[in-house]
């Protein structure tokens, strides 16, 4: 059984140690609690690695020698999944061989029975500084090669240190809770926290729990047997079995009711479940990560959400701070996302100076998700150039209340006062009707702009092209696109 132990929570260095020799487990924790690491105990290797998906260790001390699925085979897997994570084997004085062939499987060292205090102490040092070296190479050698991962790009000190989190939490089974305002980018950390880990091949299934009735959230999480309730007329898969061999995220779990809850701290606890109106017991392998925009510790104080089951979520946080906090991101993301909108259509985006500083002073209450939407209605109205006449009317607002945007003109585009007329003369020549039936999408709105502005026009698109504030080719793109010629 899993000893705790107060101690491994104040220490820089956590260690799992997985021996089936009782006495020698306690003796071994008390040398090394007393060398200032951590350690976490375990009887068999299977608990071993049941117990990673709640620690974060710095090294592993493993026997060899231990009933079940065996020590050689609990290296092997440690090996395939956590390839950063050095192994210490602990094997018997005369057994050579077997070292031997642990250490061609990949073992850090090991250590022979019976155990000497300084050698086992030192060694775990030494394994431990080699794994935070190890760390510390993976993640500069990214900065250096300009990766990063899946979706996720920027500069500023704020994301680089959200990187190095990553890398740290990324190769390990640990449960994640990913913290952050509404289009931040959670989602997109889970996925990098996917595709860097060891279960990358996996599937990636992600559920956004605000988005399901709490009627169909058992069904929806669990899965269920023809015949459970009216209407399941079929066997369904639920999204923990569809997670099997990879990452099951769950955005916004605030949102999952009480009882829901409960029924996720069991799967947790016992990693089995059964589907609803089920008689067996499923055990998948996955790892879960999870993400809220509200604060957690609060919802647990106010009663929503139960507090067991939110230190079996957070037993690894991630915030990922708000663009506003990381604004030397900003032109990065902005020229990504002219990039991708661009290609589609083979043109090269790119953002003026005076819209550079336009999105450099927006605050982005809506964060990432906001940017992305400003950029790709910037991508319809602009030929090549994305000014400030192509940005939404609210990004202008603290361009013209900087003293530079008074002080000297625009070299690439037209002033402030200019573009504001001229963006709401266009949307004022919409009537009452047209905008309460506005349609949903943007290239529907702007065909509908197109095309109140030839009627107005009388077909005279040089006058359309004064009106709409766009370029003459743009114009006669956006015409043959929606066949208005």
């Amino acid at each position: 059984m899993q000893k705790r132990n107060t101690a491994s929570d104040r220490s820089e260095h956590l260690v799992l140690l997985a021996d089936d020799d009782e006495t020698l487990r306690a003796l071994l924790e008390r040398w090394l609690t007393r060398a200032g690491f951590g350690v976490r105990t375990f009887a068999s290797g299977e608990a071993l690695m049941l117990g990673l998906t709640s620690h974060l260790p710095s090294t592993v001390l493993l026997d060899l020698n231990m009933p079940g699925a065996g020590g050689m085979a609990t290296l092997r897997t440690l090996q395939k999944r956590y390839p950063r994570l050095p192994v210490t084997i602990l094997t018997a004085q005369d057994d050579a061989k077997t070292a031997v062939e642990a250490l061609r499987a990949g073992a850090y060292d090991y250590l022979a029975k019976p155990a000497d205090r300084t050698r086992v102490v030192s060694t775990v040092r030494r394994s431990c500084e080699h794994h935070q070296i190890r760390q510390t190479l993976h993640s500069l050698e990214r900065e250096v090669e300009g990766q990063g991962y899946e979706g996720l790009v920027g500069e500023a000190p704020a994301t680089k240190a959200l990187f190095r989190k990553i890398d740290r939490v990324a190769p390990s089974d640990v449960t994640v809770l990913v913290r952050g305002e509404s289009g931040s980018g959670k989602e997109l950390v889970a996925r990098s926290l996917h595709s860097a880990g060891s279960r990358s091949s996996g599937s990636f299934v992600a559920l956004n729990c605000a988005a399901i009735p709490e009627n169909l959230q058992e069904s929806e999480l669990f899965g269920h047997e023809k015949g459970a309730f009216t209407g399941a007329t079929s066997q369904r898969i639920g999204r923990f079995e569809e997670a099997d061999g990879g990452t099951l995220f769950l955005d916004e779990v605030a949102e999952l009711s009480l009882r829901l809850q409960a029924k996720l701290l069991r799967v947790l606890q016992e990693r089995s479940f059964r589907r609803v109106g089920g008689q067996s017991e499923i055990t998948p392998d996955f790892r879960l990560v999870t993400a809220s925009h509200r604060d957690l510790l609060a919802e647990v104080r106010s009663g929503r959400f139960r507090e067991d089951l939110y230190y079996r979520l957070a037993v690894f946080e991630l915030t990922v701070p708000p663009l506003r906090e990381r604004r030397g991101d900003i032109a990065l993301l902005a020229s990504t996302f002219l990039a991708r909108f661009g290609e589609a259509e083979g043109r090269n985006l790119r953002l003026s100076e005076d819209a550079r500083a336009a999105l450099e002073a927006h605050p982005f209450p809506g964060n990432v998700r906001e940017l992305m939407n400003a950029m790709q209605r910037a991508a319809i109205l602009a030929d090549d150039v994305i000014g400030l006449e192509h940005l939404p009317p609210r990004m202008l607002e603290a361009q013209a209340l900087g003293p530079s945007s008074r002080s000297r003109p625009s070299r690439v585009v037209p002033s402030h006062a200019e573009v504001t007329h001229d963006l709401t003369k266009t949307e004022q020549s919409l009537t009452d009707s047209e905008q309460n039936l506005r349609p949903r999408t943007l290239e529907e709105i702007e065909r509908a702009a197109i095309e109140a502005a030839l009627a107005r026009n009388e077909g005279n698109l040089s006058a359309v092209v004064r009106e709409l504030g766009i370029g003459r080719t743009t114009l006669y793109r956006k015409l043959d696109r929606y066949g208005l010629r």
